[in-house]
């Protein structure tokens, strides 16, 4: 049975904010006109590392990448190339012809205003739009989404979430910030505290927001999600090895999660990290940051003094 062609929009898609939002929209609107499957072609690994050199910390893992553009925006394929020396010197013609069309059965693309693609980035949208007449394939170029005065960019939302803005960062994503990952074992400080806490690792290339304690939430694989106190940090005061964990105490929930795949995201900031001069000083201030989560989440008008 022949493969279904595509109708693809192009981009890396750091965050899957709202300026690349506009992108999928109307990749998945032409996907529905034409009856065709709407798929994004993303690289793994940002084409900056290998160009520049220098390696750039992202929003999202390609794990959260592919789960927000298909749960917000309807997308059905995600796929995935890897971004080596041929994929960095292909000729930017051969990008579209031999990748796009031959492999990725591209019948339609869609383009951002500033995406290049080829070798040293000699496509460009008026390039895109020549060849794709010459091959008879739709084209849309999206022209730049502004908020606040702001053009919405990828850049821009980083320094954001290093800065633990994390309510201003998800008004530019259009969804919270998303980290999904494995439920590791902690030192288990949390239970003998009365505080219960999943931990996970940070992804491998992958931004550490601001350290100290976020309103979030944590879906689990079977679907229950529950409200939760998040610090990221070193935790000074039960820890002193310096390394970074992300611990989460889940509210309401009790059981086991350990080697659970948990998506987890994020509100709102609470407070910087610091150390307190006791344990009991400590349980005190997570609890008092539990009803913080519980107020965050509560339905606006159910308030005893209302």
């Amino acid at each position: 049975m022949k493969e279904k062609q595509r109708v693809i929009a192009l981009g890396f898609f750091d965050g899957v904010h709202i300026g690349h939002g506009a992108l999928l929209r109307r990749t998945a609107d032409r996907a529905k006109e034409k009856g065709l499957l709407p798929a994004v072609v993303t690289f793994d690994t940002p084409p900056k590392n290998l160009v520049m050199g220098k390696p750039v910390l992202l929003i999202d893992s390609p794990y959260d990448r592919a789960w927000i553009m298909r749960e917000n925006y309807g997308i059905k394929d995600v796929i995935f190339a890897h971004f080596d020396k041929r994929m960095m010197c292909m000729p930017w013609q051969d990008f579209v012809t031999d990748f796009l069309v031959r492999d990725c059965r591209a019948a339609h693309l869609v383009a951002g205003h500033d995406f290049h693609f080829g070798y040293k980035g000699e496509g460009d949208p008026e390039r895109l739009r020549e060849i794709c007449g010459a091959l008879s394939l739709g084209c849309d170029i999206i022209p730049k989404v502004e908020k606040d005065g702001i053009t919405v960019s990828s850049t821009y939302i980083r320094e954001l979430i290093a800065k633990g803005e994390i309510a201003r960062a998800n008004a530019f994503l259009g969804h919270p910030h998303v980290l999904s990952g494995i439920v590791n074992h902690g030192r288990r400080v949390g239970r003998t505290l009365g505080f219960p806490t999943v931990n996970l690792a940070l992804p491998e290339g992958v931004l550490t927001p601001r350290f100290g304690v976020y309103v979030t939430r944590v879906t689990l694989p079977d679907g229950r999600s529950y409200p939760c106190v998040t610090n990221i940090g070193i935790r000074p005061t039960v820890d002193d090895s310096e390394r970074v964990s992300v611990e989460g105490y889940l509210i309401g929930f009790s059981g086991d999660l350990y080697g659970e795949t948990v998506r987890m995201e994020f509100f709102d900031y609470l407070r910087p990290e610091r150390k307190f001069s006791s344990p009991a000083a400590l349980t005190a201030e997570i609890e008092k940051n539990a009803r913080q989560v519980e107020d965050y989440f509560r339905p606006r008008g159910t308030g005893q003094n209302d």
